[in-house]
C-alpha cells in the first residue's frame, strides 16, 4: 500500500515539474518541497516495514539515515534543477542548453553514487552489519529505480511516444 503511494507521489512530482513552464517557480518550489515531505514519510514506512530492523540495529541505522536523507535531498536537488530546465527548453532547447542539461544529469548520477559509497561505509561505522547495510542499499537502489520510471514516464515526452 505504502510503495503504491510512494510511486503515485513520484508520478506528481514529475507531473509538477512539467507545469513548471506554466506556474511560477516559488508556486512550483513549495509544490515540490510538500510532495517532498510526503515521499520521505511514506519511504520511512516502507524502509520499516521492509528492513524490521531489531532495536539494536534500529537505534543504529536512523540517526545515520537522517544524515544520509539531508545529503541526498541535497543531491536531488541537482535532479530537480535539471528536470525543470528539461521542461523549460524541450521544445526550444539550444546546444548549449543541452550540454548544460548533460552536465547537470551526470553530476547527478555520479553524485548519488557517491553519496551510497559513503553511507555504506557510515553505516557500518556506527556498528550496522553488511548484510543488513547491503539490504538497506539495495532497496535504496530499488526505490530509486521506481523514482526514475515514474519520473519519466509522467512527463519525459521520449517516453510517451
Amino acid at each position: 500500500m505504502k510503495l503504491k503511494l510512494l510511486v503515485s507521489a513520484l508520478a506528481l512530482l514529475g507531473v509538477s515539474i512539467m507545469a513548471a513552464a506554466q506556474d511560477t517557480n516559488a508556486q512550483v518550489d513549495s509544490y515540490i518541497e510538500s510532495l517532498r515531505a510526503d515521499l520521505r514519510a511514506d519511504k520511512v514506512a516502507i524502509i520499516t516495514n521492509t528492513m524490521k530492523f531489531t532495536d539494536q540495529e534500529a537505534k543504529i541505522f536512523w540517526p545515520v539515515y537522517r544524515r544520509y536523507e539531508a545529503d541526498t535531498t541535497k543531491v536531488n536537488d541537482i535532479r530537480v534543477n535539471a528536470l525543470k530546465m528539461y521542461a523549460d527548453k524541450y521544445m526550444a532547447m539550444t546546444d548549449s542548453d543541452a550540454k548544460a542539461l548533460i552536465a547537470q544529469s551526470l553530476d547527478y548520477q555520479t553524485q548519488r553514487a557517491t553519496l551510497r559509497k559513503k553511507y555504506a561505509k557510515e553505516f557500518q561505522k556506527a556498528g550496522l552489519s553488511a548484510l543488513t547495510t547491503a539490504k538497506f542499499l539495495q532497496l535504496e537502489y530499488r526505490l530509486d529505480l521506481l523514482a526514475d520510471v515514474n519520473i519519466a514516464a509522467a512527463y519525459d515526452p521520449l517516453v510517451k511516444k
